[in-house]
Formats: C-alpha cells, sequence, structure tokens
C-alpha cells in the first residue's frame, strides 16, 4: 500500500520455542479504522506491543510514515505519533482525571515533571488535558479521582491519555474489556466520533462493535494471518 501510514513486514516474536506471531505482514492506510480479530492465544496483544515498542521482534520491520521504526523504543514512537491503551486499565487511581491526562500532555512536550502538587495551576498542560477529556465525554468528571470512576470511564480516560500524546495512529488493545452493556455503547459512539479524525488499528472480542466500526478486518489465527 503506497500511502499506507503503518506496514508491517514479516513480523515474527518468539519466547523461546514459543511462536507468538509469525510473518505478519498487513498495511493500515491513514485514517483507517483496521480491526485485528482472533481467538484468545492468537497473538493479537503480542503484535499491539510489537508495534507500540513493548515487546521486541525477532524479525521484520515496522514502517511508520514511510520510517523504520523497528529498533525505536517506546517513547520515541509515542513523539512520533503512535499512541496505544491497554487490554488492563493503566491508570493514577490517586490523580484526577485531568492530572492522569496532563501527565500524558507533560510526558508529549518532554517537559520535567513539576505540576505533580496541582495540575491545575499549568495552563499549557490543563488546556490540552481539557481537551481530550471533551472528546471522550468526561469533561464534567475531570477533577474526580481516577480511581473512583466506574470502569467504562476509566476505559474512557485512557482514550483520553492517549489521544493528549497528539497521535497519528492510536492502538486499541480491547477498549471494550469489562464494560457493561450502556458502557460499551458508549465506548463505540466515541470511537465511532473519532474514526476518520485519527487511524485506528483495533483489538476488540466484540464482533458487533468491530463490524459496524471497521474499515477492514484483518483474522490472526495462532500468530498468523489467515484473511
Amino acid at each position: 500500500m503506497a500511502d499506507a501510514i503503518l506496514e508491517l513486514e514479516h513480523l515474527r516474536k518468539t519466547y523461546g520455542a514459543l511462536v507468538v506471531t509469525d510473518d505478519v505482514s498487513l498495511a493500515v492506510a491513514p485514517g483507517e479504522l483496521h480491526a485485528v480479530i482472533g481467538p484468545n492465544g492468537a497473538g493479537k496483544t503480542t503484535l499491539i506491543h510489537q508495534i507500540s515498542g513493548l515487546a521486541a521482534s525477532a524479525s521484520g520491520r515496522i514502517l511508520f510514515e514511510g520510517e523504520d521504526i523497528s529498533r525505536l523504543p517506546m517513547h520515541q514512537r509515542v513523539r512520533r505519533g503512535l499512541a496505544r491503551s491497554f487490554q488492563i486499565t493503566s491508570i493514577l487511581a490517586g490523580f484526577s482525571a485531568l492530572e492522569n491526562v496532563a501527565l500524558a500532555v507533560q510526558a508529549r512536550s518532554g517537559s520535567s515533571f513539576r505540576f505533580f502538587g496541582d495540575a491545575s495551576t499549568e495552563p499549557t498542560l490543563n488546556g490540552p488535558a481539557w481537551e481530550a477529556l471533551g472528546l471522550v465525554g468526561l469533561g464534567s468528571r475531570a477533577l474526580v479521582p481516577a480511581g473512583l470512576l466506574s470502569h467504562g470511564e476509566k476505559r474512557q480516560l485512557e482514550l483520553a491519555i492517549a489521544l493528549a500524546t497528539q497521535p497519528k495512529l492510536l492502538l486499541l488493545d480491547e477498549p471494550l474489556a469489562g464494560t457493561g452493556h450502556d458502557e460499551s455503547l458508549r465506548v463505540v459512539e466515541i470511537l465511532r466520533r473519532l474514526k476518520g479524525r485519527y487511524t485506528i488499528v483495533l483489538i476488540e472480542h466484540d464482533m458487533e462493535a468491530v463490524f459496524s466500526l471497521a474499515d477492514r478486518v484483518s483474522v490472526l489465527v495462532y500468530g498468523r494471518l489467515i484473511a
């Protein structure tokens, strides 16, 4: 794909004799929502780890906007515009929703962590953080400690944290995991609003959500793309 924003070329990941991803090649177009589906243990989360830099590939290449980022550490990939959310929520429970997002803004800018006392006194962090929270429907919950948010709201907060890094591509690992029916509908609606504005690679077991959102779907089984 000539205009692909992300290209995976023959990616492989092994842990000893265990092959987790095997010769995975795919391309993602700018603005596309590309879903990767498959059974548990298929290697989907490992593939996201490889793309984000959390796990090093045994072989193959990852091209992002035409640049080989295969050996770059995770923080440098974030600086280039790759952001991810995790299958298990990863937030700072004792900090407010606003402070969690402001931390991401600060990490993206590369500035020092001076604001820990009160994020609300840092307008350069606060403005983008409020904007990201507004995009995911958490503006009214900005000052609530993250640990007191519902599970669905925590998933929304994770999206806001990812958006605060100013991504060109979002890697979303089961954003609906553990959510109830109403929470799932809310997250799906948020993803629908983000679709087209951001390029998204989505791992999700909720097939109704996948087929209502995805432009293309890749099927991963035993570490290999089969369709």
